[in-house]
This record gives structure tokens, sequence and C-alpha cells, in this order.
């Protein structure tokens, strides 16, 4: 199965060769939870996001790839933060992509749905606040929950 691989200020790290704007979103319920995906790429959790394709905004994409991941119609509400930290690069075993992170990490509330796993996500579920440092995911998913759940009303720009 095609892998994808994290690096972090890491001298092994292969060079990137792409950039890609993407989206991350954090979906909070009524419950105070956070809708998380547990991918099945590297078997992290992580919130759902992926690739802005041609032709869609920021909150589409946003939209789209929530639904597609989770199952869950979302509203986006806000801004979270930017991230885009040369250091980062992902590399995809599929093609061998390095990309560098360019995530732009928004807020939203669930519409309607159940989450159901996708061909990205082996499990969709909502967690709680107090549970998120459990649950195993990557260094750069971790430090937008905790930007996030520390300091909630002012975007991360990095």
């Amino acid at each position: 199965m095609p892998r994808r691989i994290d690096y972090h200020d890491d001298p092994q790290a292969p060079k990137a060769n792409s950039l890609v704007p993407s989206v991350n979103v954090i979906v909070v319920n009524e419950r105070d939870e956070i809708l998380m995906i547990r991918r099945s790429d590297n078997d992290n959790w992580a919130v759902p996001g992926g690739a802005i394709d041609i032709g869609e905004s920021v909150p589409q994409a946003a939209i789209r790839e929530t639904q597609e991941e989770t199952g869950i119609d979302c509203e986006i509400t806000g801004i979270s933060g930017i991230y885009s930290d040369p250091r980062h690069i992902i590399l995809y075993t599929s093609n061998g992509e390095a990309r560098q992170e360019f995530s732009v990490v928004l807020l939203a509330r669930p519409l309607s749905g159940e989450p159901t796993p996708s061909d990205e996500s082996r499990e969709v579920r909502w967690i709680p606040k107090a549970e998120l440092d459990a649950y195993s995911m990557d260094r750069s998913m971790r430090l937008r929950l905790d930007h996030h759940l520390n300091d909630p009303g002012t975007p991360h720009i990095g």
C-alpha cells in the first residue's frame, strides 16, 4: 500500500519537488468533540483534509475533503492557522512526490451525516478534546491541534 512519510527538519529527508496548497479542517460538534480520522496511508490520527483542486476555493476544498473522508457535511466558521514550514517534507511513496508543507487550517461545525470511513480513513470518530493526547498523530497534526486548543482566538501563521 502506498504510504505517506513525514520528515521534520531531517537531513535525511528527500528534497522537496512540489508545493501543493491544501486544507485541514477542525470540525467541532455541540459536545465540544473534534472530528478525527485514522489515516489509511500512515495509520496516524488527523483532522480531515487534502489538496485544493483547481477550480475550487479554500472553503469548498475543506467541505469536500471533510465529506469525502468522514461522511460529515460541515460549514466553515473560521480559520485556525496557516502552516508552511519548508523543513516539513511529506513523501508519498506511490509516486515519489516530496511535498513541502502548505496547509490552511479551517474551523467548522457539522451540519449532517454520520462518521463513515473512506479509502483515505480507516476509522472516523468524534474525540473529546481532553482525550486527544492518547491518540497517535504526526508532529505537525499535534502542533495544529495544540495551537487551536491553547489559543483558539488567534490564528497561527507559520
